[in-house]
Order: C-alpha cells, then sequence, then structure tokens
C-alpha cells in the first residue's frame, strides 16, 4: 500500500492533475490489483463498500451493489434466487454461491442502469462471482479480496484492463470528514448512523403487522438510500432494491421514477417477456435495450418501422397497456423507503400502483396526518424513522 495514488484525470478529461491521497500520510486503504482505476471509478466504489459493508453487518449475509456515477443502480443481499430470477438475470445455468446471488440480484435490478457500473461486494470475490462478472459490462470492482482464480478471471476483462481494487476491510476513517467546493473547505461528522431494524419500531399506522421479511427489505432500502445521491427514494422486495430514484429535486418525481424502475423489475417476469425469441447474436445489452423497447409503448414504434426483424426471431405479440397493468396487479409484498419524510399523499397513491405495502420514512412533515390517512386507505403499515439520509 501506499499513502498516494496518481489517476489519469478528475470528473472531466480536462481536470488535471488528479489523485487520491492521505492527508496525514498514512497509507491508503485500497490497492490496485489490475487496470487504472479513475477518479470517478474510486469515487463510486468507495461509497459502494460502505454501502455493502453496512448491509452485510445488518443482515449477516453477503452483499453486491451496482454503482453508477455515485449512485447504487441496485443493492442486494445473498439470497438463493428463483428459476425466474436466474432467468430475468442472465444467471440460468451453473451453481451460485451466496456472494454470486447478491451480484446477480444488485445487477438484475436495473440492468440498463448497470451497464458500464462499478462492482462492490462485502466479501471476498468468490469464482462463482466472478463467472458472473466477466460477461458484464462493467468498469470494476472493489472487495476485501479475491480468490486466486476469481482474479484471474477478472483480469481478463477489458484486454486485461479491468479495474479489480482491493480493500483493506479493518479500514475505519476519522469521525470527521472534509470536502471542498470554490476553494472552501466543508467539514461534518461522518454519518455513522446505524440502520436495523430498531428503527422500524414506531408505527404510526392502523396496521402495525411488518413481518420479518419486509423489515429485511425495508433495512436495505434504507441503507441504500444512505449512499444515494438525494433527493432519494428506494422500493425492495426478496432481499434487494427493486427500483432507485436518485437526485431528484422532487420527492413525488423520485418516487415516480423508482416506482417505474419497480415496474419493469416486475414485468420482466411476465409470461410475455420470459417468452421472447431473440435472435442468436443479440448481445445482453441489446436484450436489455429491446425488452426496455417491449414494455413500454415504444414496441408500437419499433413495429411500425419493421425493425422486430433485427432483434426477434419470431414477432412479438404487442405487450398492451392493458396487460401490463394486469400484470403489475399481482406485484405485492413491496417495501418503500425515503430519505426524507413524504410532503403529500401522491407520492403513497404513487407507491400503491407498484404494490407498496410497507413503508419507512422520517415523519415530521406538516401533512403527516395526510400521509398516514392515504397509507391507511391501502391497508399499509409505515414507521416513522425520525431520521433524514440525506447524501450528498
Amino acid at each position: 500500500m501506499k499513502n498516494e495514488l496518481a489517476l489519469k484525470y478528475g470528473c472531466n478529461p480536462n481536470q488535471k492533475p488528479s489523485r487520491i491521497f492521505m492527508e496525514d500520510g498514512s497509507e491508503l486503504p485500497v490497492t490496485v490489483l489490475n487496470g487504472k482505476p479513475g477518479y470517478i471509478n474510486f469515487l463510486d466504489a468507495l461509497n459502494g463498500w460502505q454501502l455493502v459493508s453496512e448491509l452485510k453487518n445488518a443482515t449477516g449475509l453477503p452483499a453486491a451493489t451496482s454503482f453508477k456515477h455515485v449512485s447504487p443502480a441496485g443493492a442486494a443481499v445473498g439470497l438463493p434466487l428463483t428459476d425466474v430470477e436466474r432467468e430475468i438475470y442472465w444467471v440460468d445455468e451453473g451453481e451460485l454461491t451466496p456472494l454470486a446471488n447478491a451480484y446477480a440480484r444488485a445487477r438484475g435490478a436495473d440492468r440498463m442502469s448497470s451497464y458500464g457500473d462499478f462492482i462492490c461486494l462485502s466479501d471476498v470475490c468468490d469464482v462463482a462471482t466472478a463467472k458472473l462478472i466477466k460477461v458484464e459490462v462493467s468498469d470494476g470492482v472493489i472487495a476485501p479480496g479475491f480468490e486466486p482464480d476469481a482474479l484471474e478471471i477478472l483480469k481478463s476483462k477489458k484486454n486485461g484492463n479491468y479495474n479489480v481494487i482491493q480493500i483493506d476491510s479493518s479500514y475505519r476513517p476519522e469521525p470527521i470528514e472534509h470536502k471542498q467546493l470554490f476553494g472552501i473547505t466543508f467539514e461534518q461528522g461522518r454519518n455513522e448512523l446505524k440502520i436495523d431494524k430498531d428503527f422500524l419500531k414506531n408505527v404510526v399506522t392502523v396496521n402495525k403487522e411488518i413481518p420479518d421479511s419486509a423489515k429485511i427489505d425495508l433495512v436495505i432500502a434504507l441503507i441504500t438510500l444512505k449512499y444515494t445521491q438525494s433527493n432519494s427514494v428506494c422500493y425492495a422486495k426478496g432481499g434487494q432494491a427493486i427500483g432507485i430514484g436518485a437526485g431528484q429535486q422532487s420527492r413525488i418525481h423520485c418516487t415516480r421514477l423508482a416506482g417505474n424502475k419497480a415496474d419493469n423489475w416486475f414485468l420482466r417476469q411476465s409470461p410475455k417477456v420470459l417468452g421472447l425469441q431473440f435472435l442468436n447474436d443479440i448481445r445482453r445489452a441489446d436484450r436489455d435495450n429491446a425488452i426496455d423497447l417491449y414494455i413500454g409503448d415504444e414496441y408500437l414504434d419499433v413495429l411500425a418501422e419493421g425493425k422486430w426483424q433485427s432483434i426477434f426471431k419470431v414477432k412479438p405479440e404487442v405487450f398492451t397497456r392493458e396487460e401490463r397493468r394486469a400484470w403489475l396487479e399481482r406485484m405485492t409484498e413491496v417495501s418503500l423507503g425515503s430519505d426524507a419524510f413524504f410532503p403529500f399523499g401522491d407520492n403513497i397513491e404513487r407507491a400503491h400502483k407498484s404494490g407498496v405495502k410497507y413503508i419507512a420514512e422520517p415523519g415530521g412533515s406538516i401533512r403527516d396526518d395526510h400521509v398516514i390517512e392515504t397509507c391507511n386507505k391501502y391497508g399499509m403499515a409505515m414507521c416513522f424513522t425520525g431520521i433524514r439520509l440525506f447524501h450528498h
């Protein structure tokens, strides 16, 4: 290890010089095992490492996240995949370890946003996980260690230039953190808030029942929000984030954005999507793009222009709005976290359309009574955490 690492450039090629270093002269807690990570790669890697470390501590399960432009596109713990999940995540063959399950879930939640991501793993990267990473388009991975065979698999990506970073899992930063903006230094205490099931005790709705599985999902959502650019909202189900809305100025836009992503995640599991027959030479990314078109109104344009023949072996039937809505009615038991209070009940109305049953948010709005009333209308269970989770 060393106390300084020169980078090619900063956020953009014109921003030079660029480096990461330890101001106190101590050694950096990261070692580059392969490639040459850049400024944004390290921002993603270090934010994502904190996220997966907290998920692992909170749940006791291996965790993974897919980071893109300083916000997670997906985050998950290592619960087993169903046969349908294996299919929609393109991992329908081979034995999967718990860590591989976590990565498949994190990558599969929003595959379009995860394209070219930075991967963060809570545990030593094993061969099963490395094999999944190898076939995806990604900038790099950070983990506390790598099995020798797994490291060799990863080194073979991108013509030997794939970024592989090992982090010292025992590293603990100073309690006070600093950053500069426009030549001015900002100082604050680190957000060392520990998120666990105790956050969910203050249930303010008529329905007080939150099962353990939903508590895990709510914890996943809240920890994910802790490292998502605000405003942010996260839908979660089955041990993973299924829709993340990041960096929106309006909370309802966060809720809509994340809800649309959650809807797409569930629509991918519909028989019509699972039955799509792609041409053999269509790559994963192109399949993802085609599915995104198919489950939206854009597919009508594809049909009108006759472009389906360049994607599919057999002309798919139109997936109508009515059929999509009918399928989405089956999505239930979804959990939802918000990094700040919901100011209006319209957020709850939108969440209901995506099957949300359990909610965790700070509370504290002057319209809390309206938000609670809207939850009660749909039989939702909502808890007030009393803690805001802004991240900038």
